[in-house]
């Protein structure tokens, strides 16, 4: 065979798995994927300058825009790690219409913080809860306030890479792995999905709790992962339903014909699957990631709950959005009264991952906590 027919077979291939839009949309994606690859190749040549810290840094991320499931990840960190170590997490706060560093708590609202660390700061009293635009001041301020913090883990910081963590942890969803994406427009990834060759752990999120050995072993083949990364899977456990306001029943009916499924979050396919398991007809109400509800839509959502066709019925959302509707005033009085339940999710890993992957978390926070305690004693003495 021809040079040319492999290249053109290569390309018919490629096209194939592309739709008419995505194919019309490519070259904005290969202009911005090549903007996006210059701008590493700076900060890998150190000439866009990248700030390293004394305190232990993990940084969760990814190469597509959200839906991989960063906060489930960050709260079995949290988990993980405080049992043992002081720890604090560092996010921009999306959506949130405060500016700066600030420090947030369960008596925040996702105005101020944002949803996602809202979430958390309600989750996990001992956890420091900040949020900032600008990591490295974010890691300052925090570095100042709490002398004795033994980790700080980084919010959706892959691209952000002015701060470089001591860990990278890049997330890639089980239903569309990076190296089956494409780069915006055309796709969802933020950058080539070379890009993760910037990982030391990567994980494959999502994936079915009964697992295929053998579909295990294909995506390692298909990801390759370097000789310096560690590859896990984890995948999803759903909690019981919780109130998202004082529900006057008090409790979840014991027996749901319909359900009216709330959704702003970038990816609820698995949720839809899971929430259908429960009841006999399922209407769904998607809005977007992040989505601030208005009036209108509480409004919305109150006339659909009405109209479904039976008394046996409930509105479920997720906890992100639970989050929003909590510190909605509006919401507190268009929805109260009706049925409005969240579904918490966890993460968890697959076999051995839990173990390996808890043991090298562990591993590099002891080691680089202990060092940089050290290092404070160090200079004590030499000032």
């Amino acid at each position: 065979m021809t040079e040319d027919f492999i290249y053109f077979s290569y390309l018919r291939l490629f096209l194939s798995h592309m739709t008419l839009i995505q194919i019309f949309l490519y070259p904005l994606s290969l202009l911005y994927g090549s903007i996006m690859a210059l701008r590493n190749i700076l900060f890998d040549l150190r000439i866009i300058p990248s700030r390293k810290h004394e305190i232990p840094l993990i940084g969760i991320g990814n190469l597509s825009f959200g839906g991989t499931g960063k906060t489930p990840h960050i709260e079995y960190l949290v988990r993980l790690l405080k049992k043992s170590f002081s720890v604090a997490t560092l996010s921009r706060g999306y959506g949130r219409r405060t500016k700066g560093f600030l420090l947030g708590s369960g008596m925040s609202d996702a105005k101020s913080i944002g949803d996602e660390p809202l979430q958390i700061a309600k989750k996990f009293d001992s956890v420091k809860v900040a949020v900032d635009e600008q990591r490295n001041r974010g890691v300052e301020n925090l570095s100042k306030k709490y002398p004795d913090l033994d980790v700080i883990l980084l919010d959706d910081v892959f691209q952000h890479r002015f701060i470089r963590p001591g860990l990278n942890i890049l997330l890639t969803d089980y239903n569309c792995i990076y190296h089956d994406d494409h780069v915006a427009p055309s796709g969802r990834l933020r950058e080539f999905a070379c890009g993760a060759r910037r990982a030391d752990i990567i994980v494959v999120t999502k994936t079915p709790k009964v697992f295929s050995p053998i579909t295990r072993r294909k995506i390692i083949e298909e990801i390759n992962p370097n000789k310096n990364q560690q590859l896990f899977f984890s995948y999803i456990r759903y909690m019981d339903p919780v109130p998202v306001f004082k529900y006057s029943n008090g409790s979840l009916p014991q027996k749901t014909s319909y359900v009216l499924l709330v959704s702003g979050i970038a990816n609820d396919s698995l949720l839809c699957e899971h929430v259908k398991r429960t009841c006999s007809d399922l209407t769904l109400l998607r809005y977007s990631d992040h989505h601030v509800f208005t009036n209108e839509d509480l409004e919305n959502i109150r006339q659909h709950y009405l109209d479904l066709p039976t008394q046996k019925k409930i509105i479920i959302t997720t906890e992100k959005d639970a989050m929003r509707f909590r510190s909605s005033e509006a919401a507190g009085t268009i929805l109260k009264d009706l049925p409005l339940f969240y579904i918490p999710i966890e993460t968890d890993f697959h076999g051995s991952d839990k173990t390996i992957f808890d043991k090298m978390i562990l591993n590099y926070v002891e080691k680089n906590s202990r060092n940089r305690r050290l290092s404070v004693v160090k200079n004590h003495y030499s000032s």
